[in-house]
């Protein structure tokens, strides 16, 4: 028993050692870093959090290494993790860690869970004791069976998980028969998901072969970069960082998959989910290298996926080949909203000069030169990590600032505090006042087109109130009739060379290009750039929309005088 917790505490005080390293990157932190991470692969841990702990420290190294050697090492320890006898005795209180060998419990969104039923059936099941509301189930229980099971449902009760047991087959578990069950019988992938998401069920992606893992979800980059220096806290020049210029490399549609289920898998180990890696488009991916081991995989919508106007982006950081976090860009106008997210255990490696290579990407990628962080980044609209992470102190040392007056009158009563006592921090009810409002950045003269200001959500009340007026009560024959007229207007339309993705495009805007005020008074080259926008919207990469969009001088401008004429 001595020799037991003696050993125990060689090992705490390894990983504790081990987390002081982190940050140091000098020859004798190297070898030292190399001889305990060799230790702790052949250690015994005695607690859950010290088996956690170890997880993430291999992961740091794995993402930042100092050495080959740390690098081979980190890369074997992660490897074969799901075989130690510490993980396995601790796994239950490991659950939805991410580690290699642990279940991950969730409440994924449709598309995400429809993805993992398809490539783990056998894994995904109904996590029932954390269902609040099963019952939501019952409701759709009749869609899962074919018509001749219909007398034993209208005779028996056997019960919702009953009728589950039966119906389901026995290598599948019971939310993969569902969820493949209901996009079978639906069809329509908008009704799916309404459904799906509206039973709002808990699942569990139990640990098999090849399942989504933390441990197991990175990818060997094409060249390595050695951390030879700690991480620079200095804060980035934004106008010298947007002129540093990245490379941008496009790939194929089968690595664009690959690339797509590591940013999901990431995402499910992290117990995140974000839209656009769900509706990911193999033939929109790109990888962005911005130097120094950091790169960004650039992720676009389906078609069908995208949205009216602004163009969404998707975006995996991989340092080294290491998720370590993930982007989110919406632009137009010039411009563009970002969320930042860093994995916690990425936390404190130079989050500032990553977010100055997100404004630069997003600048070559779009034309951006404004930028606008919204409130839930910042702390507001109850994200309360982004409260406990000062978000708001770290977009204003970069310069972003706000532009309603009251909140510009609270930061300036906050600085004015700071400037006095340098150890003053703004409590947690002012920050969450200043979270409350849009921050901007921009060179130059401040502009009234950038998102954020812009209200583009009034287009589809203009939209709406054009549809009513003009389409009849009929959704489909109206949208029919406003693809005629606006054919008609524009002189041009769809032919057979365009894409399934540029056809909806152009029936997609129609009611818009019929609702903007005199169109009819452009000229022919005008109106010809304006066809050219809508097929962008629906092309190979939506980015090339963006493009388009701002260099059409009356378009812009006539969509924004509407979006502001129009009222709630």
């Amino acid at each position: 028993m001595a020799m037991r917790r003696e050993s125990s505490r060689r090992a705490s005080g390894a990983i504790a050692r081990l987390e002081r390293l982190q940050h140091r990157f000098d020859p004798g932190a190297e070898a030292e870093r190399f001889a305990l991470l060799r230790q702790l692969e052949r250690t015994a841990l005695r607690t859950p959090g010290a088996v956690r702990r170890l997880h993430e420290l291999a992961c740091v190294a794995l993402a930042c290494p100092d050495s080959p050697r740390v690098r081979q090492l980190a890369g074997r320890l992660l490897s074969r993790f799901h075989l130690r006898e510490d993980l396995r005795r601790y796994l239950r209180r490991l659950d939805s860690s991410g580690i290699a060998g642990t279940d991950t419990r969730f409440r994924f969104f449709a598309p995400t869970a429809l993805w993992l039923a398809r490539r783990w059936p056998r894994q995904l099941a109904f996590d029932w004791p954390a269902w609040d509301d099963p019952e939501r189930l019952r409701e759709v229980l009749a869609l899962l069976a074919v018509h001749g099971e219909t007398p034993g449902l209208d005779e028996w009760d056997l019960g919702l998980r009953g009728w589950l047991q039966r119906m389901c087959p026995p290598a599948m578990g019971d939310a993969a028969f569902v969820l493949r069950r209901l996009a079978a019988r639906l069809g329509d992938p908008f009704v799916f998901e309404r459904v799906v998401d509206g039973m709002d069920a808990p699942m569990v992606l139990r640990a098999g072969p090849g399942t989504p893992s933390r441990s197991h979800g990175w990818r060997m980059p094409r060249r390595l970069t050695w951390q030879r220096a700690a991480p620079s806290r200095e804060r980035p020049d934004l106008n010298v960082e947007l002129a540093r210029q990245p490379v941008v490399r496009a790939v194929s549609p089968r690595e664009g998959r690959c690339l797509i289920d590591l940013a999901l898998g990431a995402m499910v180990t992290h117990e995140r989910d974000l839209d656009v890696f769900s509706y990911g488009d193999p033939c929109d991916v790109r990888v962005v290298d911005c130097g120094a081991g950091l790169q960004f995989v650039a992720v676009g919508a389906l078609p069908e996926r995208r949205l009216l106007l602004e163009s969404v982006y998707g975006y995996l950081t991989l340092r080294n080949g290491v998720p370590t976090g993930y982007v989110l860009t919406s632009a137009l106008y010039g411009s563009a909203e970002v969320a930042f997210n860093v994995f916690e255990t990425f936390r404190g490696l130079e989050a500032a000069a990553t977010y100055a290579r997100v404004l630069a990407m997003t600048r070559h990628l779009f034309g951006a030169e404004a930028f606008t962080v919204f409130p839930y980044q910042l702390g507001g609209a109850g994200n309360d990590e982004g409260l406990d992470s000062g978000a708001w102190w770290f977009y204003r040392k970069l310069g972003f600032e706000p532009r309603h007056r009251e909140a510009r009158r609270l930061m300036h009563r906050e600085e004015a505090r700071l400037a006095q006592d340098p150890a003053y921090r703004s409590s947690r009810a002012i920050l969450r006042r200043l979270g409350e409002y849009n921050l901007y950045w921009q060179p130059g003269q401040q502009r009234r087109d950038v998102m954020g200001v812009v209200p583009l959500a009034n287009i589809g009340l203009a939209v709406t109130d054009f549809i009513a007026l003009h389409g009849g009560g009929e959704p489909d024959r109206g949208t029919a009739r406003c693809v005629r007229e606006a054919r008609r207007l524009l002189g041009a339309g769809p032919t057979r060379r365009w894409s399934a993705g540029e056809r909806q495009s152009f029936e997609r805007w129609a009611p818009l290009v019929l609702a903007l005020p005199g169109v009819a008074r452009w000229s022919p080259a005008e109106r010809r750039a304006l066809v050219a926008v809508m097929r962008a919207k629906g092309g190979r990469r939506e980015s090339a929309f963006v493009r388009a969009f701002d260099a059409h001088p009356r378009l812009s401008a006539a969509v924004a005088a509407l979006a502001r004429a129009t009222r709630p």
